[in-house]
Formats: C-alpha cells, structure tokens, sequence
C-alpha cells in the first residue's frame, strides 16, 4: 500500500504538477494576440492620413494672397465658389446666382447661424462676389467669410 500504489501520492502529484504549469485543463487557449491588430490598425491610421486632405470639397480656383492665418474650423461649413468667368457653386454644384438664398436655407442644418464660406477666384468680378455676399446678407445669414490662401514668401 505504500508508494507503489497508482491512487498514492507519487502517480497523482505528478500529474497535478502538470496541470499547474499549463494552467488549464486541456481546454481552448484565452490569451489574444494583440500584435496583428495593431498592426492593421496602424496601417489603417497612415491610409486615412494620406487620404484626408485629398477628401477636401471645392472647385479649383485662384484663391488671392493675404497675411490672414488660416481658421480652426471644427465643422464643415457651406461653401459658395465664384469662379474666374462669374458663374457660382454652391460645394461643387454648379448654382445660378439668384437661387443661393433659397439653397443656403433649404440645407443649413444650424439655422441662420450656419458658417458660409465665400471662395472667390482673385480673377472674378468683384461685383459678382459682392453680389453673392449681399443675397447671402439678405437671406439672414450672419456668419460669412471669404477664404483666401496665405502668402508664401515677404
């Protein structure tokens, strides 16, 4: 009966020494293995900082030069584009200058507190730009501005 026999000390300790160092009892291993997520996430991240500045809504245009710096803008604002011939867009849809009023009020979310962002080519008419101002003043919008790009040199 000593040590010798299978239900002793000596065949059921070494068998619950092996059970110890594995941890489980022969089932399905838990741990995750984060590294490949990361991986892809990272991967994701550059993809998503290259694509973004190509992401910007606009018609290409000339914009004038001033000492202005650029504005933090933590929503998209309305964009009205008056090209180098005159004719107006409203984000990339080409608009006659008549029916921006009426546009500007049927799709501003915050009212007539809506940011509206005037983006005219340094070879527009100057009447037509200030045409498009006054009709978006007369509207009822407050908050207008024109965009322009910073100078590059002195």
């Amino acid at each position: 009966m000593g040590m010798g026999s299978p239900s002793g000390g000596g065949g059921g300790g070494g068998r619950r020494g092996g059970r110890r160092r594995g941890g489980h009892r022969g089932g399905a291993i838990s741990e995750i293995n984060v590294t490949p997520l990361v991986d892809v996430m990272l991967v994701l991240l550059i993809i998503f900082m290259v694509a973004a500045p190509m992401m910007t809504v606009g018609v290409p245009i000339d914009l004038p030069e001033t000492q202005a710096k650029a504005l933090n803008s933590e929503t998209q604002p309305i964009t009205i584009s008056v090209k180098n011939d005159g004719t107006a867009f409203l984000q990339e849809t080409p608009i006659p200058v008549e029916e921006i009023a009426a546009k500007l009020e049927a799709i501003a979310t915050t009212g007539y507190n809506e940011r509206i962002f005037v983006r005219g080519d340094s070879a527009a008419p100057y009447g037509v730009i200030a045409d498009v101002m006054a009709r978006i003043q007369g509207a009822g919008f407050k908050n207008i501005g024109l965009v322009t790009q910073e100078k590059k040199g002195p």
